[in-house]
């Protein structure tokens, strides 16, 4: 049975955290609701992904963990998110269903994993990256528990870089960064700036997904650098 780990001796959540935090708690209830549909072609796609590595994997914010029944039986999975609200939910599900591949469900701050270096064959991140206050250390953080030869999962908003749909997203960002995300700040070149600066790490596909065409599945692998040499 999975357990909800509230970890201890972790840093106080500075306000953008507190703000993220909160909103998923309020999104907690109604979250398989409004997302599960919109957002299951996406999320099929990434677990068919995860299901063909296997070994172990960490869903960094797992949510009300709507993935969950998805992964393959072999998976060991573990299970992580900002809200505890929606780790219950989590839980509820892991408990009904019967996962027991389910390692553990916890409370975690996805810029600060509690997990040793090479920790996990897949790290699925989705819709995480554009909801932290500090999107390059997380995909650093999530880089770093990732074992050599495993892969990074993301599923993510991609923004424009320039035209109509760039002033929209603009002028919607300080409307839905209450509710827990960003419109405008993460176009491909981040991601790509990202990537350039990270050791070890290589893009090995990159794919729209629905809705709308502005949602990427992508996929890095790190490199084994020792191996390499």
């Amino acid at each position: 049975m999975a357990d909800i780990i509230k970890l201890d001796g972790t840093r106080p959540l500075d306000f953008d955290r507190e703000t993220v935090e909160q909103a998923y708690d309020r999104w907690a209830p109604v979250y398989d609701l409004v997302f599960g549909g919109v957002f299951s072609k996406g999320r099929k796609a990434a677990i068919a992904a995860t299901n063909k590595i296997g070994g172990r994997v960490l869903e960094v914010g797992v949510g009300t963990g709507i993935s969950l029944p998805l992964y393959a039986p072999h998976l060991r999975i573990f299970g992580t998110d900002i809200s505890e609200l929606m780790l219950e939910k989590a839980k509820k599900r892991v408990d009904e269903l019967g996962l027991k591949n389910v390692e553990g469900l916890a409370v975690m701050d996805a810029e600060n994993l509690e997990f040793p270096d090479d920790s996990f064959d897949v790290v699925m991140a989705q819709y995480v990256v554009t909801a932290v206050p500090n999107p390059e250390k997380a995909l650093d953080e999530f880089a770093r528990v990732l074992r050599p030869g495993g892969e990074l999962i993301i599923l993510t908003r991609v923004s424009a870089d320039a035209g109509m749909r760039r002033f929209i997203e603009q002028r919607l960002q300080p409307v839905v960064r209450p509710l827990g995300f960003r419109t405008a700040e993460f176009a491909w070149s981040r991601y790509a700036q990202w990537l350039a600066g990270a050791r070890g790490m290589e893009l090995a596909e990159r794919r729209l997904v629905p809705p709308l065409g502005h949602f990427s599945l992508v996929r890095f692998r790190k490199i084994d650098v020792a191996a390499a040499a």
